[in-house]
């Protein structure tokens, strides 16, 4: 095909952007460096290459979805060889490399529907507080944008289980009052607008067995969407509405887009005008079976490869030199800490000896402090949860930290031994909480390249992280926030993670608007280059999840393309 436009990434910006610009007759490829899940064309996605490109809504297949989709930790996970891995849909290859300058990890995906494949559906929209007088437009603007994702996908206040009640019930114990709203002014807790189907109608008819109740539509709270739901009638109707199963059947339904998995790009091919100066005519690729390199030509191409990968892109292609490209990174400075209850309590709170963290979805449940940032309950398989939980921190083991007394938590760090097994052991009764932040735009921290090291794609990302002393200071806060909630809640046993700086789940603000791209995400220097990914975010909208935000600001940037470019 000759496409009109190139859409770099099918993950929570890309995808958007095609469906929007497909609906408005553009011609859009859209190129995915990962595997294709669930599509007929590559029936098996992890050890044969398949086809080249899918543009046929019929192509999409639940049943090849469902097998490559399951419940097992380890097989979706997996950094080095899960299919939710930053690397080619060959897995008995290695993952792409990132330099990452300090301890933690990175949590990204690539395959179509991009890290969207694994997230927790949280679908919040950004603080007033946090846009208004600060970003190049008006929280007010961003509102019909918000509002016609949340239709699309459609995002919903999440349902209660025995975790969220435990949450409300410690949140309204330490004096937080119910915010049931959507655009956040003052400190409260409400449900999670997430973005999945409400839960099953008969998921509670003992006549309908779970097997069958998972090629229903509707949530079915098997608290396993981290792992990727498998649970619908169709690939559209999967109740998790990650990119792959929401915006791209939307995107192939309208005729005008194509798809294009297993094609990582490599450079941006730009041509001197001389009434627009540098402007993008096309990308390079490579195909990540194969090892071809070849050239593609466009009116227009988007960038929507991620935090990382597009600024890494931008300074492969030695496009012109903006000191904010890939400057100020913004993570959420996350943190984690779990609160253990005696059976006696949860009968009194909730008629059950057990919380069972495991049921419902796994984020669903939410603090909101403007200024400060969230807090949201978190409720996972025992594999993720007790990792996340117990196996990772700063502060190395809890032995190395004796409880001091006047701090609100019983332990803190990595746990072993008979403490492991006596917390491990009551996995049942255990509620979690995540901390995230409004951590500070720094210029130092960034995502640049090392010429000297390089993989089949080019010089490598160097992430490089380190949080503000407001930051810090915010974090501590928010940590002590929630070992209220859970001490008010009546936890006999609180353990503070600690988690260390690198723990990367929400990477934003690399290329920020105002700075590298302009108010309608088109860059300054090189024109006919958008970008449609959560490093256009201005800051860390205040500490609420960003992939609503950054769908929003992508329906947005795909209008301001058409109107200007194809009008």
């Amino acid at each position: 095909m000759n496409p009109d436009v190139i859409v770099i990434g099918s993950g929570g910006g890309g995808a958007v952007v095609a469906k929007e610009l497909g609906e408005r007759g553009v011609k859009v490829l859209v190129l995915e460096a990962g595997p294709w899940y669930g599509n007929r064309k590559w029936p098996n996605p992890n050890v044969h290459r398949g086809a080249t490109y899918s543009s046929d809504f019929a192509d999409l297949d639940i049943v090849l979805y469902k097998k490559a989709l399951n419940e097992y930790e380890d097989n979706m996970n997996d950094l080095i060889a899960g299919r939710f891995r930053w690397g080619p849909a060959d897995r008995k290859r290695s993952p792409w490399f990132r330099n990452i300058m300090q301890k933690g990890t990175v949590m990204q995906v690539a395959g179509v529907g991009g890290t969207t494949l694994h997230y927790t559906g949280n679908s919040p929209r950004a603080y007033p507080i946090a846009i208004d007088h600060i970003w190049p437009i008006t929280y007010r603007e961003l509102i019909p944008y918000y509002e016609k994702v949340e239709a699309t996908l459609p995002v919903a206040f999440a349902p209660t289980t025995a975790k969220e009640e435990m949450f409300y019930y410690g949140a309204k114990k330490a004096g937080w009052r119910l915010i049931p709203t959507l655009n956040v002014t003052s400190p409260g807790y409400r449900p999670n607008p997430n973005a999945i189907l409400p839960p099953n109608e008969h998921l509670m008819n003992p006549h309908v067995p779970m097997e069958q109740l998972s090629w229903m539509e509707g949530c079915t709270l098997a608290g396993h969407c981290i792992n990727g739901c498998p649970h619908g009638p169709s690939v559209d109707k999967i109740a998790k509405r990650s990119t792959n199963v929401s915006y791209v059947p939307l995107a192939l339904q309208t005729g005008n887009v194509t798809i294009r998995p297993n094609a990582f790009a490599t450079k941006i091919v730009t041509e001197s005008h001389p009434s627009e100066g540098v402007r993008a005519i096309g990308v390079q690729i490579r195909d990540t079976w194969t090892g071809e390199v070849e050239e593609l030509r466009a009116e227009v191409v988007v960038m929507a490869a991620g935090t990382i990968e597009t600024p890494r892109l931008w300074l492969n292609s030695e496009l012109p030199q903006n000191p904010w490209v890939g400057k100020g990174l913004t993570n959420h400075y996350m943190d984690w800490i779990s609160g253990v209850f005696d059976e006696k309590d949860l009968l009194a709170i909730l008629g059950s000896p057990d919380i069972n963290p495991f049921v419902g979805q796994n984020l669903a449940a939410r603090l909101d402090y403007p200024g400060l940032g969230m807090l949201t309950s978190v409720g996972m398989s025992p594999g993720l949860l007790s990792m996340l939980s117990y196996g990772v921190s700063e502060s190395g083991y809890e032995f190395l930290h004796p409880s001091r007394g006047h701090d609100p938590w019983d332990v803190q760090g990595i746990l072993s031994g008979p403490l492991l097994k006596e917390i491990m052991a009551n996995y049942r009764k255990t509620l979690t909480i995540l901390i995230s932040i409004h951590d500070d735009v720094d210029q130092r921290n960034s995502v640049t390249i090392n010429p000297t090291v390089r993989d089949e794609h080019g010089p490598v990302p160097v992430i490089q992280y380190s949080p503000t002393a407001r930051s810090a200071n915010i974090r501590r806060q928010m940590v002590k926030i929630a070992a209220e909630i859970l001490q008010k809640a009546g936890a006999k046993t609180i353990a503070w993670s600690n988690w260390p700086i690198g723990m990367m789940f929400h990477i934003m603000s690399t290329m920020r608007m105002g700075f590298v791209v302009d108010d309608c995400c088109e860059a300054y220097q090189v024109k006919r280059l958008y970008i449609a990914d959560n490093s256009v975010l201005f800051n860390a909208l205040g500490g609420p999840n960003p992939t609503l935000t950054t769908q929003a600001l992508a329906t947005r940037t795909a209008e301001k393309l058409a109107n200007k470019y194809f009008n």
